[in-house]
């Protein structure tokens, strides 16, 4: 069998002008792929994002605070106002042993922190030490409030990010240090960097601790409370004790116990379920787009390969007459199909990792990233995993065409 120069010329000439429709095709890949990393990547960070917003309160909390009556009891009409005390939280204490961290709280209607020349507006809350097992701190410096503190009702505060930065903007630690409130000097004892936007008697990184025994005296707020933070033991459901929370103390009061409105028992174990359902919704979308986007590009690289092997029948019915058995076609088909989808997949990855990479640094403050727009090393591989099974999926029907082929046939369209 004679194959003169033009044929060859030919076949290379076939053979380049699959490369470029082989680019243009893995681009569809690379596309896919890219939007599939950078979906999850954003998403995780998104998340971690949301989650910094009720960053540090305990999943399994509730916090419990008395408003005006919506409803008419025992005689007293509805819209009547009414105060918590310290015996309440004896009585949640004794009748509902599946509560943990039981905490009093004060609010006062905030003032204005000076040191030196500098000032700054903050929320004056009194708590407890438990307090910090409800609301985890994130101490920058210093120390949160101990027991002694409250013994012996010490003129210590621990204040928040914002404060902090208003009032010592050179940065250090401030502990020791005196700020004036109210006519009253405190002595910082601890810095909060905690910037969770469930906040109670104040704006976030604007509020200052005092122990609560010294609120009681400084504010002359008597045996008032004025919200209680509660936690759950290991296993137990909030849901299931907040009715009880909200029968015993307004029992006691005299306060209808189905008036929802004038007895507030705010389950944070609720806000997290809705976070939690809310974005297995979101990454089952990014996994559907993701995915349809890769299907998409591996349908294209199919349609490539087939339009491939139409132009190179010649060449594949010359292989087959030197020997080529069915088998060496079907694994050059597959493998070209393979290399394009993991070449063009790869570089989706990794641009993507880059694009995340810098959207991480855009997020970072003192040095510390607040959020990772990154995907985990495990999601990078099953990324990788799809785009190979996608690569052998796309090559099957082209590689099917081109075993059907015949020498015969092949010199006959030639």
């Amino acid at each position: 069998m004679r194959i003169d120069l033009d044929s060859y010329r030919e076949i290379l000439d076939t053979l380049t002008r699959n490369k470029s429709r082989s680019f243009l095709t893995g681009f569809g890949v690379f596309w896919g792929v890219f939007m599939l990393v950078a979906l999850i990547g954003g998403g995780n960070g998104m998340k971690e994002m949301l989650n910094q917003n009720f960053e540090g309160f305990a999943t399994n909390s509730a916090m419990v605070w008395a408003q005006p009556t919506t409803k008419a009891y025992k005689g007293f009409r509805k819209g009547r106002m009414w105060e918590m005390n310290y015996k309440d939280v004896e009585r949640l204490r004794q009748r509902i042993p599946e509560l943990d961290v039981i905490s009093p709280v004060l609010f006062s209607n905030g003032g204005t922190a000076y040191y030196g020349d500098r000032k700054s507006t903050v929320g004056v809350n009194g708590v407890q030490p438990d307090y910090q097992r409800v609301n985890e701190p994130k101490i920058r410096y210093g120390r949160f409030l101990n027991e002694m503190d409250l013994a012996q009702k010490r003129k210590v505060c621990v204040i928040g990010k914002k404060t902090y930065k208003d009032l010592f903007p050179g940065g250090g630690d401030p502990c020791g240090r005196f700020i004036r409130v109210d006519s009253i000097y405190y002595q910082i004892v601890g810095v909060d960097y905690n910037v969770s936007n469930i906040n109670f008697g104040g704006e976030a990184g604007t509020t200052m601790l005092l122990p609560i025994t010294l609120m009681q005296q400084a504010y002359n707020m008597g045996n008032d409370v004025h919200m209680i933070a509660v936690t759950g033991r290991k296993g137990v459901v909030m849901s299931n004790v907040a009715p009880r929370i909200r029968e015993t103390v307004a029992r006691a009061h005299s306060v209808d116990p189905t008036d929802e409105q004038g007895l507030m028992v705010f389950n944070t174990e609720v806000l997290f379920q809705l976070l939690d359902n809310l974005f297995s919704g979101v990454n089952f979308l990014i996994w559907l787009v993701g995915l349809g986007t890769l299907l998409a590009g591996a349908i294209g690289v199919s349609n490539i390969m087939m339009v491939t092997v139409r132009e190179r029948t010649t060449e594949i019915g010359i292989r087959r007459a030197i020997g080529a058995t069915p088998r060496n076609i079907l694994s050059q088909i597959i493998s070209e199909s393979i290399v394009l989808t993991l070449v063009a997949g790869m570089s989706g990855i990794l641009f993507a990792v880059a694009i995340l990479q810098m959207l991480e640094l855009s997020q970072t403050e003192d040095g510390i990233v607040s959020a990772h727009f990154q995907v985990s090393f495990w999601t990078a591989i099953l990324a990788a995993l799809v785009i190979s099974i996608m690569g052998v999926l796309a090559g099957l029907a082209p590689a099917a065409r081109a075993m059907s082929i015949k020498p015969v046939d092949a010199m006959r369209d030639e």
